[in-house]
């Protein structure tokens, strides 16, 4: 009894010491594979031979903007150097000398980083959706006509609602380009309600269209599945069992006007 005791507790030592010592060797492989990765450092807009003048220096022609900037999330982000003094917007505009130095003449963009033309300046801090720009649909940021600004606000309070001041509803910025989706009909895809983001992503995806995802499992993520009879199943009061077989759902013939419909109440044209 004694010895089969003691050759149990010798292979619970064994057991013991065999996992503390994976758990040694797997974190000294962590750490040694996080000391070799170059951290990522956001760096303020350069302009060429321009130094920081201060957000003071901004005020005289961008008033409408300065009366406002405060409030925003932006206006926290500044260069941490005491001897430049508030320089938030110089964070993202790059440094001012130049641009001040011109005065009203209309070359003075010349001298000065505008995020409105290249989103250079934005995805030094937002490299996630940096990232997502690059997927394989996305909206052309990068290599098209529009930028950030195009769809949000930099300046304004309620940064992450695209021009929160001029919001005409929940999808009044995508309406600006996207006018036959968001338009009203007579029978809503009550999705809409929450948003176009619901059902796309709004910087890129690797789905068509932006979409979350690119099957029936997009629309089921608000419809849901119950069991029905003889193993059917049901999505509201109908056995879809055999419709869900034959694709998408707005692609299979059944939910074709996704959008909205002015026709029938179950989104078809």
């Amino acid at each position: 009894m004694k010895r089969e005791f003691l050759k149990g507790r010798n292979r619970f030592q064994v057991f013991v010491t065999l996992a503390l010592c994976c758990g040694a060797i797997s974190a000294a492989l962590i750490l040694s594979a996080c000391s070799s990765i170059e951290r990522t450092a956001t760096i303020p807009v350069s302009n060429d031979g321009a130094d920081f003048v201060g957000n003071a220096a901004c005020v005289d022609c961008h008033k409408s903007v300065t009366d406002v900037f405060h409030g925003s999330m932006h206006s926290r982000v500044r260069l941490a150097d005491p001897e430049i003094g508030d320089t938030s917007c110089e964070t993202c505009h790059g440094p001012g000398s130049k641009h001040v130095a011109m005065g009203g003449s209309q070359r003075r963009a010349m001298h000065i980083t505008n995020p409105g033309r290249d989103s250079t300046a934005c995805f030094k801090c937002h490299l996630q959706q940096h990232a997502e720009f690059k997927l394989p649909y996305r909206h052309p940021v990068v290599d098209g006509p529009v930028s950030c600004v195009t769809c949000h606000d930099p300046h304004a309070a309620e940064i992450m609602k695209p021009r929160a001041l001029a919001m005409r509803q929940t999808n009044g910025q995508c309406a600006d380009c996207h006018e036959q989706q968001t338009r009203q009909f007579v029978f809503e895809h009550e999705a809409l309600r929450e948003g176009c983001i619901t059902c796309h992503q709004p910087h890129g995806s690797i789905h068509p269209d932006l979409l979350k995802q690119r099957d029936a499992n997009l629309c089921l993520r608000c419809h849901a599945q119950l069991p029905g009879a003889g193993g059917g199943v049901l999505i509201g009061k109908t056995d879809h069992s055999t419709f869900l077989t034959r694709g998408t759902c707005w692609s299979s013939g059944c939910h074709t006007a996704v959008h909205g419909s002015n026709i029938n109440p179950h989104l078809r044209y």
